[in-house]
């Protein structure tokens, strides 16, 4: 790609061709996709007879796995479809296939134009004391899987730092940012990657797109997307996956599919079926296999731009097994307003008026939960480079139990530095 100016870029935006976001639907939930239905069976054998009783079509499936993507090819709408299948004894969840979004889209956050400068000497990295932290570790050795928009593969700052990624959009081994700046999400991945960069320097960004130039996706891909980043090759007997992936994204409809993907993406797999979780089928031994030589992999999920804690969005509100809901603080240590909060959001970082990189070689300026996430994600890339033996949940609790608290909240910022030597971080003075 080449480069842009800033004047070439001023020009666009004047021509009023910022990103636009998506009117929030009713009820307080999410679209979905129509006459999609996802499924978790027993096992395997268990999808054939469906088919012959529904009027069903089989999309899509992850891999030998019993969790398929159907097609309703009936008159049925979804929700009555999931409601029968819920009724089957074979079947553990039925649910739509819920659209998700990246936050700033959403809650039509736009961005401006930034500077290399800017991204380097801004308020973010003195906050977190990233230059002390960089001394005991730069995460070398650290796979970080950002699923989003997709990234500028040619942008200077991510020279020697990218992974070979995936697109789950066009399904293609390309995860280019698509679009232009009209397009709401566009430069979103790239802008979440580089902040990732700016974290954890010798981190390696494993680039997922799942979600197009409008910031738009959906509950499945999201699912693949988590699974390919874990195990990108296929081989659970090699050492490929990312150990960290980085979530800016969500939906106000919750996926229960999504604690189950999480399990085994965490390496959390019960040993013996519980209560609506089954692992017992064989489709599930690659994962197990997976699990017996890594310590899982820590998720870190956006929480979203609504400025309360009524709207939750998921994933960050699924409290799953060594995920962390991310939520964005401003320079003044306290929670910025647009930040969601609550009892289920784990830890803040800066999200505020933030500089990363951007197409074309540029850089940008956004505010958004989806920037606080990745200064988490790239803090985690930092603690685990340091402690390879960690524990998934382990490192997730101490990125949360070193943190401290924002004024006027009981949400803690994470601290990078009192994380890498595992101490309670003194506490700062509110103003």
């Amino acid at each position: 790609m080449t480069s842009i100016q800033p004047q070439r870029l001023a020009a666009v935006l004047g021509a009023g061709l910022l990103a636009t976001g998506l009117a929030a639907h009713a009820a307080n939930r999410d679209p979905s996709l129509a006459g999609e239905v996802m499924v978790k069976l027993i096992t395997t054998d268990a999808l054939a007879p469906l088919l012959a009783k529904y009027p069903l079509v089989q999309i899509d499936a992850f891999g030998a796995r019993p969790i398929y993507r159907l097609q309703i090819t009936g008159t049925a709408t979804v929700a009555q479809m999931v409601k029968k299948l819920t009724a089957e004894p074979s079947v553990l969840i039925a649910e739509p296939n819920y659209l998700h979004r990246d936050p700033e889209s959403r809650k039509n956050n736009p961005w401006a134009i930034g500077t290399q400068q800017a991204y380097v000497d801004q308020w973010a990295p003195q906050a977190l004391k990233l230059p002390e932290a960089h001394l005991l570790s730069t995460g070398t050795g650290v796979r970080v899987a950002v699923l989003d928009t997709g990234i500028d593969a040619a942008h200077p700052a991510f020279a020697g730092k990218l992974l070979p990624g995936f697109d789950f959009v066009d399904f293609d081994n390309d995860p280019s940012e698509m679009g232009t700046v009209a397009d709401a999400g566009f430069g979103h991945g790239t802008h979440v990657a580089g902040l990732v960069a700016l974290t954890a320097p010798d981190a390696r960004i494993m680039p997922i797109r799942v979600l197009d130039a409008d910031g738009m996706g959906n509950g499945w891909v999201l699912a693949e997307a988590l699974l390919y980043a874990v195990d990108p090759d296929g081989n659970p007997l090699t050492d490929d996956g990312a150990q960290v992936v980085n979530m800016s994204l969500g939906s106000l409809s919750r996926t229960h599919l999504f604690d189950d993907i999480a399990m085994l993406t965490t390496c959390n797999i019960p040993a013996v079926p519980e209560p609506g979780v089954d692992f017992t089928d064989p489709g599930y031994d690659g994962d197990k296999q997976r699990c017996l030589a890594s310590r899982g992999t820590v998720i870190v999920a956006a929480a979203g731009n609504n400025g309360n804690d009524k709207a939750r969005e998921y994933p960050a509100a699924e409290s799953a097994y060594g995920e962390l809901a991310v939520g964005a603080s401003a320079s003044n240590r306290r929670l910025a307003s647009f930040s969601n909060f609550g009892s289920w959001v784990n830890l803040a970082a800066p999200g505020d008026g933030i500089t990363s990189t951007f197409p074309w070689g540029a850089y940008a300026t956004w505010g958004g939960t989806s920037m606080a996430a990745p200064f988490v994600a790239g803090t985690a890339a930092l603690v685990r480079s340091a402690n390879p033996g960690l524990a998934t949940k382990e490192l997730a609790r101490r990125l949360e139990r070193t943190s401290s608290l924002l004024c006027r909240t009981d949400i803690g910022q994470v601290d990078p530095v009192a994380a890498l030597k595992n101490i309670e971080p003194a506490n700062q003075r509110c103003r």
